[in-house]
Formats: structure tokens, sequence, C-alpha cells
């Protein structure tokens, strides 16, 4: 009975195993003729059945990747990877993660194929730059950081401003010779300058001897033409102070002073009435048009230990003090504040949320809206302060104890703007809503895709240091797409109008743009399939209608060769049309390779001629 049994269990594995193979067999066979749409019921039989392997899955796979049905495509490829696949697969799925937006997981998978083909082109491109993962700007992060090699180390360096001629100031403790502060036991501090060079070095810091005295001068501002300066002064210098008798000390305030450049050295230093022996005034901040000095104080009227507040200035003529309200300030402290040439105002704040101590924000008085955090890139848990950043040469410096004391850091500005697509019919100027728009960057990667709200529009954010076109499609319409112009930070509007798709209709043909291939290939591209899905829409709403597709290649090559890779582009796109919901019997194909050419041109072919000549042909078909 025993051997009966075993006779039995070898008999069923043997004939699972045989319609196994069977029916893979039948699938294979239609894979290997292009029809794919019929492949994959084949392979999806043998799923049903429990019957499927790896490279079932791979070939499931591989007949979603040349219909480009993107989501399919990466189910069965995740799931055929489970065991090693041959180098392509690896390939292909990341054009397919790509295709998702999923770059991080792409590039992982093209790491593999590019240590499995080091030698393939695909790899090199990917290895000369491994970390490549085109996505949105993040608007929230306007800043990439950077250290500096002026710092001290040991004392403190701080309130960095750079001039538009490239004279870095800042102020520092790093002379040691002289009195101490009694309240802080460290060196009083003292203006620095530093030259910027065109490659943004800095030279060995000076002193600036003529703006010091033995007590604490600056932080500093400059004007935009370098000729004056608004700098804080300890009040002790100026004999400006209080005496408490009974302690036998003398209070000074921190007070702000004017100095002009005459003949390279600065003189003829002015206090501003505003200062006070009750109260701070310091952290000053002259606008580019050097109408308005902002500045910190803990002067009466307040929100908060200190505030920001600004005066008018008109030579030497100054307004009385205006605090920059709650928009600005808090109930805690406020400083540092800096105005840049397009009227942002940055300051460092501990009352509102952030990520600890004192952190850098940001007002913009063009809109007056809500003070914004600069984020994780420049702010730490420590105190983040003392930001400034000049437009011109497109650079900025911030001061952070980070690292243990007050240091410079370098923050360099990330250019980035919106684009705005405005979609309309072109015929009727009508507004078009629930539109596809793609946005592409410079490599034909697909960075977002979103659709048009009621007013026809949607938006990207994107970077200035990159190249990119959007894509727009909608049902009934010629797909089209459209360069975004380039910006140096301000928003952009393209202007998408749409042709509709029965203007491609003539007697003999649906004329479409060229159904583009990679080189040397036959799947489905993402471009490809855009301008397919016109023919997918025109033949739905002429359902009588016959098509023969006729698929052309350059000269280049051997004419056998090129008459094969015809025939499969076009059965291609047939399964595509197909895979959409078209009857197979409305459609035929027929490769043609570079027997009919567009241009007579052969060896003297332009980059232009072959790109004629590779085409596909839509033919109506009359009974």
């Amino acid at each position: 009975m025993k051997k009966i049994y075993n006779f039995l269990s070898l008999f069923l594995i043997i004939t699972s195993s045989y319609g196994q193979s069977k029916q893979t067999e039948k699938a294979d066979k239609l894979y290997e003729s292009y029809q794919y749409v019929d492949a994959i019921d084949a392979y999806l039989k043998v799923v049903e059945d429990n019957s499927a392997d790896t490279y079932v899955y791979k070939q499931l796979a591989d007949s979603y990747y040349h219909l480009f049905n993107i989501k399919e495509a990466s189910k069965w490829y995740k799931k055929a990877l489970e065991t090693t696949q041959g180098a392509e697969t690896y390939f292909r799925y990341a054009q397919v993660l790509k295709s998702e937006g999923n770059y991080d997981q792409a590039n992982k998978q093209m790491d593999v194929f590019s240590k499995m083909t080091p030698n393939d082109q695909r790899a090199k491109t990917h290895l000369e730059n491994p970390n490549y993962i085109p996505q949105l700007a993040d608007i929230s992060k306007t800043f990439n950081v950077e250290g500096v090699d002026i710092n001290d180390g040991e004392y403190s360096d701080f309130g960095a401003v750079l001039s538009n001629d490239n004279m870095l100031y800042f102020v520092s403790t790093r002379k040691t010779s002289g009195k101490a502060d009694a309240w802080t036991n460290q060196p009083y501090l003292d203006i620095y300058k530093s030259i910027r060079s065109e490659n943004g070095d800095l030279s060995e810091p000076e002193e600036v001897e003529e703006l010091n005295t033995i007590y604490h001068d600056g932080p500093l501002t400059i004007s935009a033409d370098g000729k004056t300066m608004y700098f804080s002064r300890d009040g002790h210098s100026e004999g400006n102070f209080k005496k408490i008798k009974r302690k036998r000390l003398k209070v000074a305030q921190q007070g702000i002073y004017k100095a002009t450049m005459v003949e390279g050295k600065w003189g003829n230093i002015q206090a501003l009435p505003i200062n006070s022996t009750d109260y701070t005034v310091s952290h000053p901040s002259i606008s580019s048009d050097g109408k308005i000095l902002y500045f910190a104080s803990n002067m009466p009227n307040g929100l908060g230990d200190s505030d920001i507040w600004k005066i008018s200035v008109s030579g030497d003529t100054y307004g009385e003090p205006v605090n920059l309200g709650s928009k600005v300030n808090t109930s805690g402290k406020e400083g540092f504040p800096y105005i840049s040439e397009d009227n942002i105002l940055y300051f460092a704040s501990s009352g509102r949320q952030g990520f600890g101590g004192l952190d850098i924000f940001k007002f913009d008085l063009n809109k007056n809206e809500a003070s914004v955090n600069l984020g994780n890139a420049i702010n730490t848990n420590r105190d983040d302060f003392a930001f400034s950043v000049n437009n011109t040469l497109k650079i900025g410096y911030f001061s952070s104890n980070r690292s243990g004391v007050d240091n410079i850091y370098k923050a360099i500005p990330i250019c980035q703007f919106e684009t705005i697509a405005l979609v309309k019919d072109q015929n009727t100027n009508a507004i078009l809503s629930k539109v596809n728009v793609i946005l592409v960057d410079a490599k034909n990667n697909n960075i977002a895709t979103q659709e048009t709200d009621t007013n026809g529009t949607t938006s990207f954010n994107v970077s200035c240091d990159n190249e990119y076109t959007i894509t727009v499609s909608k049902e009934g319409y010629e797909i089209a797409s459209f360069k975004v112009a380039a910006s140096e930070g301000e928003d952009v509007i393209v202007n998408a109008d749409l042709k509709p798709i029965n203007h491609m209709i003539t007697e003999t043909e649906v004329k479409l743009k060229n159904i583009y291939f990679e080189f040397n290939k036959s799947n489905i591209t993402n471009l490809g399939a855009l301008e397919l899905d016109k023919l997918v829409a025109i033949m739905k709403d002429y359902p009588e209608m016959k098509i023969l597709v006729r698929s052309h290649t350059d000269s280049k090559g051997k004419a056998d060769y090129n008459l094969k890779l015809s025939e499969r582009r076009a059965k291609s796109t047939m399964q595509y049309v197909i895979s959409k919901g078209i009857n197979k019997d409305r459609l035929s194909a027929k490769g043609m390779g570079s027997t009919s050419l567009k241009i007579e041109c052969k060896s003297n072919c332009t980059e232009d001629d072959d790109a004629q000549n590779r085409r596909s042909e839509f033919l109506i078909i009359k009974d």
C-alpha cells in the first residue's frame, strides 16, 4: 500500500510539473511574439494555479513593463527579485520605481545593476552621479550650511555681515590681552574684518583698531555703499553709565553708534539719540536704502525681555522707536535682526516654537504674514543667531554655539521658485480642470504628477539650478509639453493651451507625434504612452475605426536588423493600445524598417533627418 501511495505522489508531482511547464510554455510563446496582453493572461493563469515561480513573476513584470503598466510591473518585479535575477531585471525595476517617484529605492536597484554590469553605459552614467534623486524643491529649506575657517575655535566669533565690496566684518573675543568682562570672565568683544575672495575663501582676520575700545564693541551693520557703519558699543567707553554707590559698581548699557568711512578708516563716530543708561539698544541692521534702522532693545513698552524695534533715518536725524509687534516679538527674547535687500527680516528668538535655545526666524515685510522658522538646516537644539545674507553676492552667514563655543557658519541660499501651470482650451480659451500635469526634469525623470484645480492651475516648487518641462494631458486633447522658463527665484507661470484631438484625424490616418523608444529597445516609454493614449481616446470615440500601425527606423544599422526592430516596436505599440481596452481585431501592425524613409539621406543623414525617419504611422483601414 505504501508503494502505491508513493507512486501516486510521484505521479501527481510529475503531472503538476508538466502542467506548469506547458502553461508557462504557452505564455512564453505569446510573450516572444510580442502579444503581451495575452501573455499576461497566460502568466496570471499560472499564478492562479499556485504554480508560479520567480521566472513567471519576472515574465509578468516584463510584460507589464513593455506596456508601461507601472503599478503592475512594480508589483511583479518586487516578487521576482525575492531571488537573484539578471542585471536587466534590476535596471527595469529601477525605471519602474522612478516612474512611481520612488527614487531612493530606484537608486538601490541601480546600485545592484551597476555592480553586475560595470561596463554598461547606463551603469557608468549612474556611477558618475549615484546620489542623483530628483524631487520637488523643499520650500522650507532655503539654505545649505557650511563651516568657515576663520573661527578661533576657543573664543567666540559671531555677528558676521558681508559688505558689497566683499569685506566680512564680525565680532570676536579672540584678543586675550587687556581687561576681561567681569560678568562673563571672557575678553571683551572687538570688531574684526576678513577679505572674501572670488572663490569664497576668507583672509586671515584683522582687528579694526579704530573702532575698538577696552570694552565691548559690536555687533554691527554696513550700509549698501559700504561707507556707513552702525555698531553696538558698551557705554563705559563713553562714560555713559550709572553708579551704584552701595556696591561700588558702574553699570553701563549697550548703545548704537554711527561711523563713516574716511580715507579708508572708520571715523566720525557718533552716538545715536535712542541710547540710554536705563536700557540696552543693540544689534543694529540698516535697510538697503539707508532709511530704516532695525535694532534690539529692552526699552519700555515692549512685549518681552527684549524686542525688535525700528526707527527712521534721514542723515543724522532719527525718528521715534516703533515696536514691530506680535508677528515678530514675543514674551521671550528677540534679537539680532537683519533686514535683507528683498525686505525679509531675519531675527533670533527664544519665545517661538523651535528646536531649542535661540532659533533663527524670518518675517517677510512684503507680505506681513506670520514669522517662519528657518528649519533644522539652520537651527539646532543650541543657540543659533545673528543671521545675515548678501543677496547681491548670494551668500549668508550666521552664528551658533552648536560646537560648544560661538562660531560663524556659512549659509548658502538655495534658489527655488514656484512654477504655475495654467491650462486652457486653445480654441475656446476655456479653463480646463482635472488635467494631468507632469513635471519632468532635464533627464526625463517624472518629478511629480498633479491635477489642475477648478481654476485650471497647479503648481510645483522647483530649483533654479535645474531645467524642467511640464507635460500636460487630458482626454479629448492633444498631449503637449512646455518648457519652464529659467528663474532666479521669481514665480513662473506656464500658459499651457491644449488642442482638441479631433484635428488629428485625416481621411487616411490619425496623426500623432513620434512614439519614442529607448535606443535599441521596443518597450513603451512614458512619453510614448502619453501619445498613444490619444489614439486610444480617438478609437473609443470612433468605434468603427480600424488602424494599421506602421513603424519605421532610420537608415543606420543593417536593413535586416532595422526591419526586425521596427516589427517589435509596431507590435508593442499595438499591444499597448489593446491593453487600454481596444479590441485587438481593430488593430494590425507592420514593421517597415528603413525601407520607406521620409528623408532620403542614407549615409549623410543629420540627427534631425534620423529623427524624422524614426516614426510611427497610424493608417485608417478602409473596409
